[in-house]
């Protein structure tokens, strides 16, 4: 059994209209949203073997952010191929992953992120939440039947957790 975490950025800033996609930065929600993602990680005992994730500031910050509400540093291995990646080539990350991780976390962007996890998982109400709006800072669990990562199929995976900031606190919604 692998498991499989999806999180998109949290919320970025737009004010700067002078910054390209790539270098636009969390705003306060945003910041707000990542750490209160990582203290609710924590609480529930998840954590990956291996993290993957865009190098966009939007993402490092979501991380940074993450981690401090965890309460430790993380270990990322930061890919360019993952900034603004279609379903299926994060497919293809998924599938070329080591089987040593059994864990693997991607920090990425929609709509790669939102498809890659409608592409997995079979249906279900959590699914159906998911279809309906994978919002900034959201994190999608969801469980592989494969002893290997390159046999991860389509339609496979069962959606075990589909959690939102605003899940969390009034303040960190509305969805986006």
């Amino acid at each position: 059994m692998k498991i499989l975490y999806l999180l998109r950025h949290a919320k970025s800033d737009w004010a700067d209209p002078a910054l390209g996609d790539f270098d636009r930065p969390l705003n306060a929600r945003g910041r707000k949203a990542a750490r209160a993602m990582g203290r609710e990680l924590k609480r529930l005992g998840l954590a990956a073997d291996r993290i993957l994730a865009s190098p966009a500031a939007r993402v490092v910050e979501t991380l940074e952010g993450v981690a401090e509400g965890y309460g430790g540093r993380m270990a990322v291995d930061y890919d360019r191929h993952l900034y603004l990646a279609p379903a299926e080539t994060l497919l293809d990350l998924v599938r070329e992953a080591d089987d040593v991780h059994g864990r693997l976390l991607i920090v990425g962007h929609n709509p790669g992120m939102e498809q890659l996890a409608l592409l997995l998982a079979r249906g279900g109400a959590l699914r159906d939440r998911l279809a309906a709006k994978y919002p900034t800072g959201a994190l999608a669990q969801i469980s592989l039947p494969a002893a290997h990562w390159r046999d991860v199929d389509r339609g496979s995976g069962t959606l075990d957790l589909f959690l939102r900031p605003r899940d969390l606190a009034p303040g960190l919604g509305p969805d986006d």
